[in-house]
């Protein structure tokens, strides 16, 4: 069995995976554009996709699962100032003063995620 992608339903399927392409890096999967019901984010292998589907009804209640992130070429809280820029919001912030702790935060059509601290800063 192999895990090839993670479902996100979305009012707007194309905006919401624009907004992941440009968290994640990974591109849009050509051929998908504005309108369609369907979008890929192409994730490198072995990592599975984002696939969002269009729904009906907006997101009404908190997320059951959720995905956490870890930044890979920045600090948590750089990461945390670049999704903010990207159009994310915060939900609630766990940090602590002592530099643990992680970001949750929410993608333009509400659905949560949290950004943890970086390896290197988990390990110094």
């Amino acid at each position: 069995m192999q895990l090839r992608h993670i479902t996100v339903d979305a009012g707007d399927p194309f905006a919401l995976a624009e907004f992941w392409s440009g968290v994640t890096g990974w591109p849009v999967a050509d051929g998908d554009v504005p309108g369609d019901d369907e979008v890929l984010v192409v994730a490198p292998a072995p990592v599975p996709g984002l696939l969002f589907i269009k729904v009906p009804e907006g997101k009404s209640v908190k997320n059951r699962v959720h995905l956490d992130w870890g930044p890979t070429e920045r600090t948590r809280d750089a990461e945390v100032d670049r999704i903010l820029s990207l159009g994310g919001t915060i939900h609630e912030d766990h940090r602590t003063p002592d530099g643990r702790g992680w970001v949750t935060m929410k993608d333009p059509e509400s659905n949560e995620f949290c950004v943890e601290r970086s390896e290197s800063e988990r390990t110094n």
